[in-house]
């Protein structure tokens, strides 16, 4: 595997709250996305926050998935990292967003491994 990734960083707005707090439904439907994806999971690890707020993150053999929510905000910061061209971290970006009913999405990638940073518009 060579060194270029791409890094989605994606902020997600006007969620589902309730999903956002759920860390049963978010560990599931973030390992289906990095699965739709074509990743080879590693490990899972999600972490629910009292009183709310859930935080998580899928090491597959690419890279990553990660997710912090804000279920007060309906906010959700998720990053996905894939190493490789034989993931579409676009795929999971959009389960992901679907997922959690998000009405505003704003992404930016940035490629990685490739000397200086590159920023990319939005797919």
């Amino acid at each position: 595997m060579d060194t270029k990734g791409r890094h989605i960083i994606v902020e997600l707005w006007k969620c589902n709250k309730d999903v956002l707090n759920n860390i049963i439904e978010m560990e599931r439907f973030f390992v289906e996305a990095a699965l739709k994806a074509g990743a080879e999971i590693r490990e899972v690890t999600f972490h629910k926050f009292a009183p709310i707020g859930i935080s998580g993150v899928i090491i597959i053999s690419e890279s990553h998935l990660t997710v912090h929510s804000f279920p007060e905000h309906g906010y959700a910061s998720v990053d996905v990292y894939t190493c490789g061209y034989s993931i579409d971290p676009y795929i999971a970006v959009e389960s992901i967003s679907q997922h959690l009913q998000a009405s505003k999405v704003e992404k930016m990638e940035i490629t990685r491994g490739m000397g200086t940073l590159r920023f990319s518009n939005e797919k």
